[in-house]
């Protein structure tokens, strides 16, 4: 059963790739989708075993490397991280699937687009189900390069190959320090399986290693590469900048790739490696900072931007930024607890949005929509209800998973705890903010667009509908049903067991009352401030824009940071890269290599052609010429 989650979106990839063409788009279609939703009622069953059952294996395939004292297999763990993860992937890539049937069917490449899912599924799959860092690094690059050839599926789009290189690159920097972190492990331990790694972790909690002339704690260096890697796979700030571009993908891999999937193997990373990062009291406030810093700042951009994808872009990154910090308080659990609900509100906004985008005939800016919630009847009430999730309003899954995570931030009981239970707070609030004035824009008020006929707005095939609706079901139940599996008193004895380490419990008390009932006022309260301000009454925004503009500038330019990595890397490195060409490759490597060598062999051919001139008594006297000069030799020597 566990070889056939992994490999059955492996093999349905492998068909639609290669034999879609005789196939055809329908066939290849429905066997895509239908491989890819087998493994996710596979992995639905075993998430069930494990639950009920404390189901844990470790499946060896076949032995992948054996060469001195490197020894991996590739292998599939099950465990309760593990069953999670493949619930959520397959689940959601199931969905996208089926979604993309109707999505994409206009397009003339639907079957290369099936196969490119299909095999991402795989790759991540192979990710989260590894039993060492080899095989986990194998599947990270997978989902890399996959990401690759889906963001730049449109590849005629000038702005969807730049996305996709950009996406490329940014993870390229992430994935050297992961690599770098994966090598160290190896150096320290002559391993680099997981159960053998984690063993040894306590025997070197004090090991310092001499880092350019610095003692530094081993743990420590291994936690922050690690660390670096997830920074650049879950878009956390500093190597966020890829995530909002590769919105330049089809809706469908905005859904998988940058909700459910993706993106959350940085969350798992983490949490996969607790037993290492619960002796790195750094790498933990490390991890608490950049994730409150991201989620603030991914909210405050959000509030400015138009493209409704861009904000649900921004939104992931915010959502993520909450999951780090929970990591780096120690509640491991509450990030993976998030990670969960999350996969299915926002791949419901996404899809939601995919669907507006289809009815609206490509149009992305939520300024050119409005007054369409009667002629989207289905999409609105479903977007609205992953609004309600995605903003943490009472009782929908959104709400379970966001307020634990504030309130074991404020539990930690340190002052860097305090702080990120307070960025939480105020993090919450933006998010109502900016999730409501995109439902206000897009659905409510006037129509705003001019290009198309309000009459011919129409709803989503039936086939596009139907995903929304079991996401809609998760975005609502997944928080209450859930709930105590993941964060409840006994959830590390009962459900995590040993796929999670706590060296300390956490804490089971509970923060004051007003603590616990200021995040759900403060989103309840947003939901009239935002009717008033993008609906009510639009002109206060305008002024409130006017009247803050450079504050205005600073967020819809994203905090300047592409302008600032186009200065400090892109033109450095480029002019770099052209004084090289031009003094090096120009002047030296090509004028006596290979241009060199060419001109030297034409030449010497012009010279040798001389000879060739037919006459007999001009080859004569050259044989008499050469005969002389090799009797003076020999009578000389």
């Amino acid at each position: 059963m566990e070889q056939l989650i992994i490999f059955l979106p492996f093999i349905g990839a492998l068909l639609s790739g290669f034999f879609g063409k005789y196939l055809g788009d329908r066939v290849s279609e429905i066997l895509t989708s239908l491989f890819v939703s087998i493994a996710a009622i596979l992995s639905i069953i075993i998430f069930y075993n494990v639950i009920f059952f404390d189901y844990i294996n470790n499946i060896t395939i076949f032995t992948w490397i054996n060469s001195g004292s490197l020894n991996v297999n590739w292998s599939i763990k099950i465990d309760a991280l593990s069953s999670v993860m493949l619930v959520v992937v397959t689940m959601i890539s199931s969905l996208v699937h089926i979604y993309s049937i109707g999505y994409m069917s206009h397009d003339p490449h639907k079957t290369r687009f099936m196969a490119y899912l299909s095999l991402f599924t795989f790759a991540m799959l192979t990710l989260v189900s590894s039993d060492n860092f080899l095989q986990l690094f194998f599947g990270w690059e997978g989902v890399g390069l996959c990401s690759y050839f889906l963001i730049g599926f449109w590849y005629k789009k000038e702005s969807a190959n730049a996305a996709a290189i950009k996406a490329f690159i940014v993870n390229r920097v992430g994935d050297f320090g992961f690599a770098l972190g994966i090598f160290l492990i190896f150096y320290l331990f002559g391993t680099v399986n997981y159960a053998e790694v984690f063993e040894l972790i306590p025997q070197i909690s004090d090991k310092k290693l001499n880092f350019f002339g610095i003692n530094v704690n081993a743990i420590n260096l291994i936690c922050i590469l690690l660390f670096i890697g997830a920074m650049g796979k879950s878009a956390q700030f500093l190597l966020h900048t890829w995530l909002p571009d590769a919105m330049e993908g089809p809706t469908p891999v905005s859904a998988l790739i940058h909700a459910a999937t993706m993106v959350t193997a940085g969350i798992f990373l983490v949490v996969r490696c607790s037993p290492i990062y619960e002796y790195s009291l750094l790498a933990q406030n490390l991890i608490t900072i950049v994730g409150m810093t991201t989620a603030f700042f991914a909210a405050s951009v959000a509030l400015v931007q138009n493209d409704i994808k861009k904000i649900i872009a921004y939104s992931t990154c915010s959502q993520l930024g909450y999951m780090f910090f929970a990591a780096g308080v120690g509640a491991y659990n509450v990030a993976m607890f998030h990670l969960f609900t999350h996969a299915f509100f926002k791949a419901l906004l996404f899809l939601g949005s995919g669907s507006v985008i289809h009815s609206f005939k490509d149009e992305q800016d939520i300024t050119k929509m409005g007054g369409v919630w009667k002629k989207l009847p289905y999409t609105w009430i479903l977007m609205l209800i992953g609004t309600l999730a995605l903003t943490g309003f009472p009782f929908f899954s959104g709400f379970y998973s966001k307020d634990a995570i504030i309130e074991f931030s404020y539990l930690r009981g340190s002052s860097l705890g305090y702080f990120a239970s307070s960025i939480g707070i105020l993090t919450a609030f933006l998010t109502s903010i900016y999730s409501w004035r995109l439902m206000f824009f897009t659905f409510h008020g006037s129509y705003n667009n001019r290009k198309i006929n309000f009459e011919k707005i129409h709803e989503s095939s039936f086939i596009m509908i139907v995903p929304l609706i079991i996401l809609a079901v998760g975005a609502i139940f997944s928080g209450y049903v859930f709930k105590d599996i993941f964060i409840g008193e006994f959830s590390s004895q009962n459900f995590w067991l040993n796929s999670i380490k706590f060296l300390k419990p956490l804490s089971t008390q509970h923060p004051p009352i007003w603590f616990i009932l200021l995040t759900p006022l403060l989103v309840i309260l947003s939901i009239p401030i935002s009717y008033y301000l993008f609906n009510k009454n639009k002109n206060i925004t305008k002024i409130l824009v006017e009247n803050n503009k450079p504050l205005y500038l600073f967020l819809k330019n994203k905090w300047y940071f592409d302008e600032l990595y186009e200065f400090l890397f892109i033109k450095t490195l480029k002019k770099i890269g052209l004084y090289f060409w031009k003094k090096i490759d120009l002047r030296f490597i090509d004028r006596f290599g290979p241009d060199g060598i060419a001109s030297l062999i034409k030449n010497f051919s012009f010279i040798a052609v001389k000879f060739q001139s037919g006459f007999i008594y001009q080859y004569a006297f050259i044989m008499l010429l050469g005969f002389s000069l090799l009797l003076t030799f020999l009578i000389i020597k």
